[in-house]
Formats: C-alpha cells, structure tokens, sequence
C-alpha cells in the first residue's frame, strides 16, 4: 500500500472521529422528531470485491481481484414512514492496477431512528459493471445487503460513521481466452465500508414545547383548598421533567404534575397559579410555562325559610314544617336545631313534625337552624295556630218504647180500652210535636190465650187497632197512616207496645219482631155490626 493512500485513510479516521467527540454532547441532546422526507448521502467507498479476475501478466490465467481502496458512494432515499424508505445507490471504486466496479442500485431501505443516533438496514438490487484492462468490461446483476449509523449532529445534518455491506454480483468473461473456468461466470462475494456525510431534506418542523394548565376550580372561599395541574406537551418522552410552582395568592405546594392551594388568610380577590416545566436535558426549545387564575371569595352564611302546614289546627292534630336551606357560596348545607314553643317536634333532613297533642290553644312557635359544611349558620321561626276544641257532637236520635196497653178483656182481647187511650193521645201529642218520627206498635199475644181464643192473629189484631184509634178513633188525633207501622212480637204477654222513633233512628227490634200485612188483618170495632162481624170472622 502506497505511503500516500495510507495518510489519506488516518486522515478520513481523524475526521470521522474528531467530529464524533465534538457532537457526542449535543447529539445526547438531542430530540427524536419527525423523519426527513428525503436523506441525500455522500462519502468514501472501501470495496473488496471477493472474487478472481484475468491476470494481466499472464492473460489466460486468473488472479484474486485486489482491494479497491479508491471510492466514492452517494444514495438518496425517500422515507415513506419513519421507518421506511425506498434508496437509490451508486458506488464506485478502483485501485492503482487494471480493476474498477461501479455499481446502480435501488431497494427498501429501513431505519431505527433514536435520541442522536439513527441504525439502517437495506437490500439493493440492481446492475454492476465491471472493468479490467486485460478483458472486456463486463456488466452483470448485483445486490447488496448490510446496514450502519448515522451519527445526527443537526436537524439537517448527520455523520455516517459507518456502513458495512455484502455486496454480490455475478459478472461473465467469456471471451477471454482462458483455461480458468471461474472466469466463465464468475460470482463475487464482496464487502463494501463506506463512512461520509448526510444531508436530511425536508420534513416536518421541531414542534415548540407547550404547558396546559387546570385548576379545580375558578373559585373558592376563603380557607378553601385548591389544587392545580399541568401537563407539557411536545417534551421528549424519554426525559425526565422538571416542574416548578409559583403562586400570588396562599401558600402553593407542588409535587411533579400537580399542586395544591392553601386560601387560609388570602384576602378576596383574584389571584394565578403558574407552573413552569423544564426539559434538562434538552438544549433548546425545552422551557414551558402556562397559569390558571381562581378567585378568593368572602364566606357567607346561609340562608333558611320555613313555613307550617297548616297553619291552624285542633289540637292533636300534626302539622308538618318544611325548610329551604341554601348557601350563597354553594357550599352542603344541613338543617338541625328543631324546637317549638308547645306540643313535641321531630325533624329528619329539611322537614319536621309538630305533635299537637296536649297543646294549649294559642299560637306554636317553630324554630330551625341551617348550617353549613364551614360553621357557618342561620336560623329561622314559623308559626302554627291550636284552636279552641269544638263542642262534642249531639248523640244520634234513638228510637224509644214510650209506653205499652194490657188487653185484660177477656171476651174482647184486641179491644183498646179506656186505660190504653188516654196513654195512646199521650202518643199522639208526641207525634204531633214531631212531625218527622214515626211510631211502631208492636202487638204481643199470651201462648194460652191464643190456645183459647178463635182470634189466631190477636197480636196483629192488638197493633192494627192501636193504629186505628190514633188515625180514625174517637180521639180524632188523625195521625197520618203512614207514619205509623205494626209489628207483632214474641213477648208472649197481652200487651201492645208503642215505640216512638225519630228521624234518622232505627226501630231497635226489627230483626225480633214481624210486621203485620194489614191488607189481610183488618182492625175491630169495639161494637161491630154483623158484616163487620162476619168479614171479622173471615180474617181469623
């Protein structure tokens, strides 16, 4: 090797890795970000084409092909993604005898694209072309297949420290007179080493950094804790963030995302919270800031209406009371304190109940407190009336037996005698001061009595007669008919009884008792004449 190839390489080394040293800090720095839409690459090419080629001394013999050290590559690829990219490659390289390569040739490109540094793989496909002064040049299919990394300095800007590749291709010399059969067709398993700049094309800018902040809420009481939070955005997820917290108003505590507020003695007013996020690790564009405001508020205390229902009442009767309590600043509230001036009170949530039992007539006072979740209270009266008991309701009208006749005739035991009408006008002066009672007469008739008598329905016959004296008798007391009903009973004695009952009474002994149908009992005159007699006779 040639004293002057030999400075060349140390110096393409001494430039590959003083630019290494000087951009490893900023490279560390550095943020991933959006890929370039296009990377132009150009720089030196070190070739060992790995096959045999004519001798040139000795024409039809072959030789192994020597190192190509004289190179030069460029490639432009276009990223589809992030991580992939269709690549464009030329190379060529020659040495100081009779042998050059150049090479065309295009394929998929993938790329691992980290913080500083980006790692590619590649497949090439295309033609290469191959030259040795001592046969004709030969072009034949080539393919290449290795990766490197790219050392990225700026946005723009990059070092390839190193590509290695295989590089295959199949070449023919068949017109070289020659006994080597290798040279026929012969297939190179080669190595390429490349190392040079990079230019990146395009691509989206560097987002700038930014910082939301939130606040639980816009405003509070005084007292009232507050808690604040951030979150940056476009930072370098990989970084660890710094956050510092800042406020004008209270004493503000912050831990990472989030900070908390204490209003304990701020005086009313508006007042901002700011928080500040730092990437340290970055070199530029790596400082935020955002602020939420919140108002301090004076507390006031709530506000309580209640009202009775009703608002008068008998006594014992219960009266329900039912509050409305709220606070101005919003903050729960609870009503308690129940208490009244008479009867006895409970209460559950926003109502209560009075019991009014034992209560003196007169006004009940109510009285309610609201408080709310600060201590804060109000308090609050309504009224109820007790009235005067009403007099007890008069007793329902009854029905009453005024009075009863015996029958002690022994051949006329239906006949109303003298006794019996005085006590029947006394009924009758009873039912002409009442116009609205009636009157039931039951007739009762003796078990031996009837067992001796022809009169079989002599009870009937007792009840009809009453009903006739005091309609149509001598008396002429004319009661209306219709007033008057007849019964017979089961007493087994020779009486009739009169019962006097009122307007909206019952007559006591319906259900012991039977009435009569006076269309078949017909009253007896006390002196009948014969047809009387004989359609008497007829009823019996």
């Amino acid at each position: 090797m040639s004293l002057k190839l030999q400075i060349y390489r140390c110096a393409v080394l001494a430039l590959v890795m003083g630019v290494v040293v000087i951009a490893l800090p900023e490279m560390m720095k550095a943020q991933s970000e959006e890929p370039p839409k296009a990377e132009v690459f150009f720089g030196y090419q070190w070739m060992n084409p790995g096959g045999n080629v004519p001798d040139s001394n000795s024409p039809p013999n072959a030789v192994k092909a020597p190192s190509l050290s004289k190179g030069f590559t460029t490639s432009l690829g276009y990223n589809f993604t992030r991580y992939l990219a269709l690549e464009a490659d030329y190379g060529g390289s020659s040495d100081s005898s009779n042998v050059s390569v150049n090479s065309f040739t295009a394929g998929p490109k993938l790329t691992y694209r980290g913080e500083g540094v980006d790692f590619f793989a590649h497949t090439l496909l295309g033609a290469e072309r191959f030259h040795v002064t001592t046969a004709p040049t030969s072009t034949g299919v080539a393919a290449i297949l290795g990766g490197g990394m790219d050392l990225k300095l700026w946005k723009h800007f990059a070092i390839r420290l190193f590509e290695a590749d295989f590089q295959w291709s199949e070449q023919g010399f068949n017109e070289v007179p020659t006994t080597e059969s290798s040279l026929r067709s012969p297939k190179y398993d080669g190595a390429l080493l490349r190392t040079g700049i990079v230019f990146n094309i395009g691509g989206a800018p560097e987002p700038l950094v930014s910082a939301a902040c939130s606040i639980d809420r816009s405003e509070v009481m005084v007292g009232e804790p507050l808690h604040v939070t951030v979150a940056g955005s476009n930072f370098n997820p990989k970084h660890t963030l710094t956050y510092t917290w800042a406020s004008n108003g209270g004493k503000i505590e912050g831990k990472d995302t989030g900070a908390s507020i204490d209003t304990t003695g701020v005086a009313p007013g508006s007042y901002t919270a700011t928080a500040t996020v730092t990437d340290a690790k970055a070199h530029k564009n790596n400082v935020a800031s955002c602020s939420s405001s919140f108002t301090v508020k004076p507390m006031n205390p709530p506000q309580i209406s209640c009202s009775a229902n009703p608002s008068s009442v008998d006594a014992g009767t219960s009266v329900t009371v039912t509050c409305t309590c709220t606070s101005p600043d919003g903050v729960p509230v609870t009503v308690a304190g129940w208490s009244a001036t008479g009867g006895s009170i409970s209460g559950s949530g926003n109502s209560a109940t009075l019991n009014t039992t034992g209560a003196s007539p007169g006004t009940i006072t109510i009285n309610a407190t609201c408080t709310d979740s600060r201590g804060l209270n109000a308090s609050t009266s309504t009224s109820t009336t007790v009235k005067n008991p009403p007099p007890p309701p008069p007793p329902p009208p009854q029905a009453a037996k005024l009075n009863e006749c015996d029958y002690p005739n022994k051949v006329k035991p239906w006949r109303v005698d003298n006794t019996c009408k005085a006590a029947l006008d006394d009924v009758a002066g009873k039912l002409q001061q009442d116009p609205d009672a009636k009157l039931v007469v039951v007739g009762n008739a003796g078990p031996e009595e009837i067992k001796h008598s022809k009169h079989k329905n002599l009870a009937a016959e007792r009840a009809v007669d009453v009903k006739y004296y005091l309609t149509q008798g001598e008396a002429q007391q004319h009661i209306d008919a219709s007033r008057i009903e007849c019964r017979t009973g089961s007493a087994g004695t020779t009486t009739s009884e009169q019962w006097i009952v009122p307007a909206g009474a019952t007559f006591p002994n319906a259900s012991s008792t039977e009435p009569v149908d006076e269309s078949k009992v017909k009253n007896i005159p006390d002196h009948p004449k014969p047809a009387a007699k004989k359609a008497a006779k007829k009823t019996q």
